[in-house]
């Protein structure tokens, strides 16, 4: 067996995290060589709750975990790890406005982009899951000065999940047959959902599909599916959040196949016209561990200006909390 690695998840009595933990455990994130040892952080008050899982964990008898460890502390979830899931956040209560949310997660993201900095392996790799993720992973690598921007992401996996079902779907093939979707810019109702240079069965899949489909059913369809969850279940989405990280971060250290890219919350270098100091959703390769974002795609004026959209919001949740960022 090869030497175990530590994995720090935040938020793990929450629901997502409930929903990752074990698969992680169960060798669906590394692989089924790799063994683990989890170190989970929560709020105080959730100590009780956290304790309960541990104990369900331990009593999986997973193969592949070494060990197991809770704390409400950070410096003691982040000590020596070499990845990071951010899961835990301060939801948007009644009332709350959207500034009001940035802000107070904000100051979470602070205090554990210094924790990581302080504690954390330097080849950490950092994913942002807790909302507003992109914002807060440009918080978080703020903070987290010694770590390079390039190793703290956020999760825009779970919009691509969500596109690639529902073009798999309209063309009655398999998920596995569909690739190359993107998902521009901010996790969140102004997201670009982009599947002018996707393929289903090696066919264009804008070929397939009418252009009403795509502008009043597909792209609608994705940016709002978070509300139609919780619409349905009367909670947020759990599972398919926590699978999703569990697929950006398997791509992210495992690759992705040859001529495959998926869509990633990285941080801007510029490319396709965005702010660099933003953290943009864009296609990406990944290889040996690393990312590329996808050079010189065709970007037709009808994409640009939903490009366009989500940067602005960007910059406007960037400019919310500026007094943060000194």
């Amino acid at each position: 067996m090869r030497t175990p690695v530590r994995i720090a998840i935040t938020g793990a009595a929450g629901q997502i995290g409930y929903s990752l933990v074990f698969r992680i455990a169960s060798g669906a994130m590394l692989g089924t060589d790799q063994p683990v040892i989890l170190q989970l952080l929560d709020l105080p008050a959730a100590m009780k709750g956290l304790e309960g899982v541990a104990m369900e964990l331990d009593d999986c008898a997973f193969p592949l975990l070494h060990s197991l460890e809770i704390s409400d502390n950070a410096k003691t979830a982040f000590n020596a790890c070499d990845y990071a899931l951010l899961v835990g956040a301060r939801p948007r209560s009644a009332g709350m406005e959207r500034a009001d949310l940035l802000s107070a997660n904000a100051n979470i993201f602070k205090e554990q982009g210094m924790a990581l900095n302080s504690v954390a392996k330097p080849e950490i790799k950092i994913l942002v899951v807790g909302n507003p993720a992109n914002t807060n992973a440009m918080i978080t690598q703020h903070y987290a000065r010694d770590i390079p921007a390039e190793q703290i992401h956020a999760m825009m996996r779970l919009d691509h999940n969500r596109a690639l079902n529902q073009i798999a779907k309209k063309l009655d093939t398999s998920v596995r047959a569909v690739r190359n979707v993107t998902i521009w810019g901010n996790h969140s109702a102004n997201q670009y959902p982009d599947l002018f240079h996707a393929k289903a069965q090696n066919k264009s899949v804008a070929e397939q599909v009418s252009r009403d489909w795509i502008e009043n059913t597909f792209i609608p369809t994705v940016q709002k599916r978070g509300a139609a969850v919780i619409e349905a279940r009367g909670a947020s989405s759990a599972a398919s959040a926590a699978n999703a990280a569990i697929d950006h971060m398997r791509d992210w250290v495992m690759g992705t196949p040859a001529d495959t890219w998926v869509s990633m919350g990285v941080p801007s270098d510029g490319s396709y016209g965005i702010a660099r100091g933003v953290v943009f959703g864009y296609p990406c390769y990944c290889h040996d561990g690393k990312y590329t974002i996808v050079p010189n795609l065709s970007i037709d004026d009808f994409s640009r200006a939903r490009i366009e959209k989500s940067h602005q919001e960007l910059l406007e949740e960037k400019d919310a909390v500026k007094s943060l960022l000194v």
